[in-house]
């Protein structure tokens, strides 16, 4: 039987979960597609790329990803207080809204608002998960398209 290796174009169902248990993302919420990914394309975080390569099409596994080689650790140079005043008013700062900034170098930085009272927000441009040990309950389902 075939396994999956570099090059490899590969569709899995995935569940997400942090070390509590808590799901954060799954392919099989309703109307979900399995995800499809190239294998060594650095599309999905490595650990689990690494995992996947050598698997069967319907073999199952787990895959536990250390916050170091998932998202990062949390980084308190990413979390900024800013005065409302320099956020126009039309931008919704509602906790836990998702935002866009621009940096000098014009690279769009996502931000989330994380706390906010009348004269300040603050704004969090660490990835949501980083700082999170996660594992990954993965199948194989499909090799759509073999390295060629």
């Amino acid at each position: 039987m075939t396994r999956a290796a570099n090059g490899n174009i590969v569709r899995i169902n995935y569940t997400g979960k942090l070390a509590d248990g808590t799901v954060f993302d799954t392919s099989e919420a309703k109307g979900r597609e399995p995800l499809g990914f190239r294998l060594g394309t650095k599309q999905v975080l490595p650990k689990l790329e690494a995992e996947i390569v050598g698997m069967k099409v319907g073999e199952k596994k787990t895959v536990p990803v250390d916050a170091n080689n998932a998202y990062g650790p949390h980084q308190e140079k990413a979390v900024e207080r800013i005065e409302r005043s320099e956020i126009p008013d039309d931008v919704d700062l509602t906790v836990g809204n998702n935002l866009q900034a621009t940096d000098p170098d014009g690279e769009i930085v996502p931000l989330r608002v994380i706390a906010a009272d009348e004269t300040t927000v603050t704004l969090d441009a660490n990835h949501p998960l980083a700082g999170h040990d996660l594992s990954f309950d993965i199948e194989l389902v499909e090799i759509v398209e073999e390295a060629g």
